[in-house]
């Protein structure tokens, strides 16, 4: 992982946001992005910890309606 990976993306109306993560060594930063425009970056000391913080958000975000691409375009 050289460059910023996607880990997710999530729709909710015509909205979308994704987190990435960047680095494999620390720090390693999880950034999340909303319409495009970065709503937070935070960095961690392992890979491990920061896909569990972004694994958190995304159940967050999921909690408050937003939905997996594939189940927003059934909706």
């Amino acid at each position: 992982m050289d460059g910023p990976t996607v880990l997710w993306r999530l729709m909710r109306g015509r909205s979308v946001a994704h987190a990435t993560v960047i680095g494999t060594a620390p720090p390693i930063t999880v950034t999340w992005f909303v319409d495009g425009l970065m709503d937070r970056a935070e960095n961690y000391d392992s890979l491990d910890l920061a896909l569990a913080r972004a694994d958190h958000v995304k159940s967050i975000l999921l909690k408050d309606g937003w939905q997996e691409p594939d189940t927003a375009a059934s909706n």
